[in-house]
């Protein structure tokens, strides 16, 4: 599992103090080791577009990060704008007032209407924060996500809680394969990042990415064994 995992990744770094070398660094480290992408706030998808150009690293914009209670004219304007920006895919938090009232078609219209607002060249994935969520309420989600034409539902901004391995199965088996699952969250050790796949993730949120594959290869040198 270890010989392709980077390509997992979506490495993360979404905090507010985050600096234009904070930038150049994570695009320094996703190249270095081949990240499948960065997740970046809105205001550095230029500065990473210009640093990552012909890297082959995909950047990953985010729209209603993290709160979720923008308009959806806002979330929508925001998706826009990071494509338009350089963003190659968005990340967009699903109104969790919504689903933790049961509104799950409301919240539907509003993922459908980023959707078609966007090339179909552009992957939609769609946060629930599953730690706010039932288990029931993370089915509805998911055929909330699966309605709007998205392609892929994803766990948790990380902000209020993580990823489990309970919530990925639980969100892998409700997709029917119809859409794939971002398991983000909490994901900081290679034995986490292992459980997630297993459980059904297809792609990880994580900012430990780094560490998880330094530890990977450190573990010929400490008597560990890759899997």
């Amino acid at each position: 599992m270890t010989d392709k995992l980077n390509t997992y990744f979506d490495h993360a770094l979404l905090s507010s103090e985050t600096t234009r070398d904070d930038i150049v660094r994570l695009c320094s480290e996703a190249k270095e080791y081949a990240f499948f992408g960065i997740a970046i706030n809105p205001c550095w998808v230029p500065d990473a577009k210009q640093e990552l150009q012909g890297s082959g690293v995909k950047i990953i914009g985010v729209s209603g990060f993290p709160l979720s209670a923008n308009t959806t004219k806002i979330k929508i304007a925001e998706a826009v704008q990071g494509v338009e920006d350089g963003a190659d895919e968005i990340d967009m938090v699903a109104n969790i007032g919504w689903l933790v009232s049961g509104e799950y078609v409301r919240a539907e219209r509003e993922i459908a209407a980023i959707r078609l607002t966007l090339s179909s060249q552009v992957p939609l994935k769609v946060i629930i924060e599953t730690p706010k969520l039932s288990p029931e309420m993370q089915i509805e989600a998911v055929k909330a996500v699966i309605n709007a034409g998205a392609q892929f539902v994803k766990t948790a901004t990380g902000f209020f809680g993580g990823a489990t391995v309970e919530a990925v199965a639980r969100l892998k088996q409700a997709t029917g394969n119809q859409i794939r699952v971002k398991a983000s969250g909490g994901i900081k050790s290679l034995a986490d990042a292992e459980a997630m796949i297993r459980a059904g993730a297809d792609r990880l949120g994580s900012s430990s990415s780094v560490a998880i594959m330094r530890e990977i290869a450190a573990a010929p040198a400490t008597g560990g064994k890759t899997r």
